[in-house]
């Protein structure tokens, strides 16, 4: 991907530079100013060389940053967090069928936030996941009319 991201402002600057040559070769007029054939083309060449220009180091700048975030991603407590997410997921997939989904989705929304937040915030975890709960069962059986197992 970043060799993608870095080809095409290469390239348009290869292009601008192709173009602003050919731009200069361009038959001089016989009427008025000789060079006034070539003004257009190299001054369209010329802007979009500094653009290109710009777009690459933007791009060197944009790839700088993702290098830092897959670095702060992979570090401290959130590979952990991603893990327990998805475990989380899988039991709740699995238990989601015989225990329902209004039971299911509290022993997962409650375990996931007990994880997340720890146990010090317990009433805010408690009240956010029986409150969630029951709104979406609510909106999703009451409101939409989709049949909940």
């Amino acid at each position: 991907m970043k060799t993608i991201k870095m080809s095409i402002p290469v390239l348009l600057i290869l292009f601008s530079i192709i173009f602003l040559i050919a731009s200069f070769n361009l038959p001089k007029a016989n009427l008025g100013n000789p060079n006034a054939p070539m003004y257009f083309p190299a001054g369209l060449s010329i802007i979009m060389l500094i653009f290109s220009v710009i777009y690459f180091f933007q791009e060197l700048k944009n790839i700088h940053k993702e290098n830092q975030y897959i670095r702060q991603i992979l570090s401290g407590r959130t590979p952990k967090l991603i893990g327990f997410t998805l475990l989380f997921g899988a039991v709740y997939a699995f238990i989601f069928n015989p225990l329902g989904f209004l039971l299911s989705t509290i022993i997962y929304l409650g375990a996931l936030l007990f994880y997340i937040n720890g146990s010090n915030k317990w009433l805010v975890n408690i009240i956010v996941t029986i409150s969630f709960s029951f709104i979406s069962w609510y909106a999703f059986s009451e409101l939409l009319g989709v049949s909940l197992p």
